[in-house]
């Protein structure tokens, strides 16, 4: 619970935070990791949430997007985090993914987490160390979780360039052996990659342009910052798509031209072959 921008010390069931929080003017800030539909049902009948909308919380793999429904606001972030390996030739799997879901409404915001990598402990700290801004209510943490999640963006698009950089300069190295598998597998997480990052334009488009009661004008002047770092990671994962083409059509010519040098030296290693089995035969006809 957050008063005047400071949380308030204390325990209380969401029934109970939900009152004291009314009474003194200030918000809640419900955080769930994986819950089941039980647990999210009780909450959704405590605070009003749309019943769909809870459903859908309860399960992974939603797509990026925002809801609203009368006095609440339903927003989706897919998550991003760049799987660590020594090297993309002996990766599985380059990015991973998970989901946030938000609810918002007045006097509380509900977050819903699937997947470790997306932990939020250090950003409600940074959060409290800034009550100037949790006092903006809790539009201010809805603005902090896409600001924490595009952040990541940011960190996955520099791994991943970084691992392009390294497939790039084994491709043009000579007699190095890099398949088109792995092109394949870089192009798959590309897709992955984009697939969580490009739907999310939409939801922060809303959020900057229209006006609600829920996101007051000042929050939403600093979701325009949170736009312009989510067009940049798009414009990157663009430029990764051209590169990887690129790199792919190279491999291809450089594994066909390998195997045109191999097809010319069995032929020679058969022409040379073939003169002394000619010449045994002829004498063994004699």
């Amino acid at each position: 619970m957050y008063v005047e921008g400071r949380r308030v010390a204390g325990s209380w069931t969401p029934e109970e935070a939900k009152v004291e929080a009314a009474r003194r003017r200030g918000f809640v800030w419900i955080g769930l990791f994986e819950p089941d539909a039980i647990v999210l049902e009780g909450i959704a009948r405590t605070y009003g949430l749309h019943e769909l909308a809870a459903d859908d919380a309860a399960q992974a793999y939603q797509r990026p997007r925002l809801e609203r429904h009368a006095d609440t606001m339903f927003m989706v972030f897919k998550t991003v985090s760049h799987v660590a390996h020594e090297s993309p030739t002996t990766a599985n799997e380059i990015v991973e993914t998970g989901e946030i879901m938000a609810f918002l409404g007045t006097g509380f915001i509900i977050t819903v987490r699937h997947r470790d990598h997306s932990k939020l402990g250090s950003l409600r700290a940074a959060l409290e160390a800034a009550p100037d801004r949790l006092a903006l209510g809790p539009a201010a943490v809805l603005h902090a979780v896409a600001d924490h999640v595009v952040d990541d963006y940011l960190d996955a698009t520099e791994a991943f360039e970084r691992d392009i950089d390294e497939v790039e300069a084994l491709v043009f190295t000579p007699r190095s052996q890099v398949g088109s598998e792995l092109m394949y597998l870089m192009k798959r997480e590309i897709v992955e990659l984009r697939r969580s990052v490009t739907p999310l334009a939409a939801p922060l488009r809303v959020l900057v342009r229209e006006d609600s009661h829920l996101i007051p004008s000042r929050v939403r002047s600093y979701f325009r910052d949170v736009e312009g770092h989510l067009e940049e990671v798009a414009e990157r994962i663009v430029g990764f798509d051209e590169i990887l083409s690129s790199l792919l059509g190279a491999t291809t010519a450089k594994i066909s031209l390998q195997q045109n040098h191999d097809v010319r030296k069995i032929n020679s290693w058969a022409a040379i072959v073939a003169v002394p089995t000619m010449v045994a035969g002829v004498y063994g006809w004699l």
